[in-house]
């Protein structure tokens, strides 16, 4: 009898048939509100009619159409549509399947256009489960288990400034942080050995951390100053999520790339990479490509993801929404002191978990997503140990959802703490 690799972690044990806008109909018919929307992926909700009409009508035309060999007309559709919504000096594209494809593109290019071989990555940071992605990842000490070693050398861990993991304020953590990657620059790497830093405007698997633009303006005049290419990986906290089309608009700083993936396509697989032409004119000829990337069907599905997002106006409904439950979220951890740390922007929402004496509490943090599911909602943990619960429903749920979740928060913390 087949079954599914071990190393995979089940969040739920809910087997679901069906999906409509926020919400999953499992196949005993229950439906559930889904505050994961596929770790950030059904941007427009499950099954936006006007996606889901998009990819039929592309299957019926064309499947595949492998951009190396032919280019097929939904390719330049959906470049065009990009550029519509891309920093205008971001003007060329390379597609792939997978956020870590596109991690891995972008770290590629940085070192063909710098001829340099060392990155800059942050602590805390997710870019990716493959060997290569790994190495740049810091979240969970499992992305990087010696059983899945070596890993590629060549990166380089610097803090990210994180207030309540040090316990300082804003400002003293901006100012550590930066202080520890001079401090690194002076110890462990030039900068002239340094290809790329790559930097989350939101730390996800760490919980929905986001940066300042102190922090991000110093990195920014940091690459400038010594000719290193600055990275943002937009995976997860791009296409909407935050309140912004692109999460780094928010700290008034430029991108030399930016990935993107996750929610720009509703569910379909399909990244990529915006580069400055400069840099992108550096790659070496043959160093990207891929047998899936951009096929047509996914291609047709990111057109009208992002036409549905402008013409319903997510991006605002995610900044609006996002404040109203982030409000609640803070409101409730006055009268439940659990709740250390309310964090993130628009509809991408963190709580840490913790102890009175401020160790983490991942068997609460069990408990409360448990009792969350036997009130049909669905969150997930993420974390080094286990203890934040994150929220990024779908950029369609409406105030009413809000409420519920936020109801559903106050009951399954009243059963758990007082258990």
């Amino acid at each position: 009898m087949t079954q599914l690799s071990q190393a995979l972690r089940q969040a739920t044990p809910l087997k679901v048939v069906s999906g409509e806008g926020t919400f999953v109909t499992t196949e005993t018919g229950e439906q559930y509100l889904d505050a994961s929307s596929g770790i950030g992926v059904t941007s427009t909700g499950h099954c936006h009619p006007r996606v889901v009409a998009a990819a039929q009508e592309q299957v019926g035309r064309l499947i595949h159409g492998q951009y190396g060999v032919y280019l097929h007309d939904q390719l330049p559709r959906l470049m065009d549509t990009l550029g519509e919504v891309l920093p205008p000096h971001l003007t060329d594209l390379f597609f792939a399947n997978s956020g870590a494809e596109a991690v891995e593109a972008a770290v590629r290019l940085a070192r063909n256009a710098t001829g340099r071989q060392n990155v800059i990555v942050f602590h805390g940071s997710f870019h990716g489960r493959t060997i290569g992605s790994a190495a740049l990842t810091t979240s969970g000490a499992r992305f990087r288990a010696a059983g899945s070693g070596p890993l590629p050398s060549g990166v380089v861990v610097a803090p990210f400034p994180s207030p309540y993991r040090y316990g300082w304020s804003q400002e003293e953590s901006n100012a550590f942080a930066l202080r520890e990657l001079d401090h690194i620059l002076a110890t462990i790497t030039t900068p002239n050995d340094v290809a790329a830093i790559i930097v989350e405007p939101v730390l996800g698997e760490a919980g929905y951390l986001p940066g300042t633009s102190e922090f991000f303006q110093a990195l920014r005049a940091l690459a400038d100053e010594h000719g290193i290419v600055l990275i943002f990986d937009e995976v997860q906290a791009g296409v909407g999520r935050t309140g912004r089309f692109w999460a780094h608009e928010h700290f008034d700083v430029d991108a030399d790339i930016i990935t993107f993936a996750k929610g720009i396509a509703s569910g379909f697989p399909i990244s990529g990479i915006a580069a400055r032409h400069e840099i992108m004119e550096q790659a070496l000829p043959g160093s990207q490509g891929g047998t899936y990337s951009a096929n047509p069907v996914a291609c047709a599905a990111a057109v009208e993801t992002i036409n549905v997002i402008r013409d319903e106006d997510l991006v605002g409904n995610s900044a609006r929404l996002g404040s109203l439950l982030h409000d609640g979220l803070v409101e409730l951890s006055r009268e439940f002191p659990i709740m250390a740390d309310v964090r993130g922007l628009g509809l991408m929402q963190a709580v840490e978990f913790a102890s009175p004496s401020g160790e983490a509490v991942p068997e609460l943090t069990s408990a409360f997503l448990k009792a969350a599911l036997d009130r049909n909602v669905i969150m997930l943990a993420c974390g080094p140990y286990g203890s934040i619960v994150r929220m990024i429903p779908a950029l369609v749920i409406t105030e009413h959802e809000i409420r519920r979740l936020l109801e559903v928060w106050r009951e399954a913390l009243a059963e758990v703490t007082t258990s």
